[in-house]
């Protein structure tokens, strides 16, 4: 699921137009680390029962869902802070909050089907891949460079749903499987038998869904810009698409003002908000 929403993104820029370049969007730093942490918590909690009651019933099945979405989450954030730590000398909230999230996504595929173990090695792996394409591919990488991805969801979603749905065919359990799936003798490549070919079919299935959503995207996209644009212009782009409204979502650019409310500002309205105010 993670990968059919995000792989769609590089095909955006053909219809869209490409981002601001890479000077404008190489940093985008949180203007509130509290309710984002308040945000991952929720996300967190939500992910238990997403997981958890993907069975529609409390059984082996939905305990180790929830077991594996714990396990490798806080593995994947351990994993992504030691890289931070290691790299950068310090630890980052935000960095732990992304790292959280690569662990959740790259679990869901596999979240019933595999033992502790395996969910271990896949907190490792999404805890450090995904790190990898953000922290150094991405800003090497000319083309990532070009798309606006401010919170790196190509990344946390994208990079760790693949490796999330590819791992599976490597580490499915076989009893587990017997349990969930209804097609009998189901296994990981991990287990033997026919489980070189399951992990065969989950990377044709990875290739399908990129080329898939590549294709059908741009046509989606194509077909809405001949109703609608499906991009504002530089000048609202570089003051911000909320003081179209005559309104601005953070207005910390000042200490306070006097203003006449009971005055009507028609600068206000008349296309782009300038920061135009009343003072009395």
């Amino acid at each position: 699921m993670s990968s059919i929403s995000l792989l769609a993104s590089p095909a955006l820029p053909l219809p869209i137009g490409w981002g601001q370049g890479q000077h404008q969007t190489e940093r985008f730093p949180p203007n509130n680390i509290l309710l984002v942490l308040a945000g991952a918590g929720l996300l967190w909690l939500g992910w238990t029962g997403f997981n958890g009651g993907d069975p529609y019933s409390a059984n082996i099945d939905s305990s180790m869902a929830v077991l594996n979405t714990h396990i490798c989450a806080s593995t994947s954030l351990l994993m992504w802070t030691l890289l931070d730590v290691f790299f950068f000398g310090k630890p980052s909230v935000i960095g732990a909050v992304q790292g959280m999230i690569t662990g959740l996504v790259c679990i869901t595929p596999g979240a019933g089907l595999v033992q502790g173990w395996a969910a271990i090695v896949m907190g490792i792996l999404s805890g450090s891949i995904p790190w990898y394409t953000m922290m150094v591919l991405h800003k090497k990488w000319s083309f990532m460079q070009k798309i606006d991805d401010t919170l790196g969801v190509f990344h946390t979603h994208a990079v760790a749903g693949l490796l999330g749905g590819t791992t599976t065919g490597l580490f499915a359990e076989p009893v587990l499987c017997n349990l969930f799936l209804s097609i009998p003798d189901s296994r990981g490549a991990f287990y033997g038998g026919d489980g070189a070919s399951q992990f065969g079919r989950q990377i044709a299935g990875a290739l399908f869904i990129i080329a898939w959503n590549i294709i059908i995207t741009s046509i989606i996209c194509v077909l809405i810009s001949l109703v609608l644009p499906l991009r504002i212009s530089d000048e609202q782009l570089l003051i911000g698409d909320d003081a179209v409204h005559g309104e601005e979502a953070y207005a910390i650019w000042a200490e306070g003002e006097f203003n006449d409310i009971t005055h009507h500002d028609e600068s206000r309205h008349s296309g782009i908000a300038v920061g135009v105010t009343q003072n009395v």
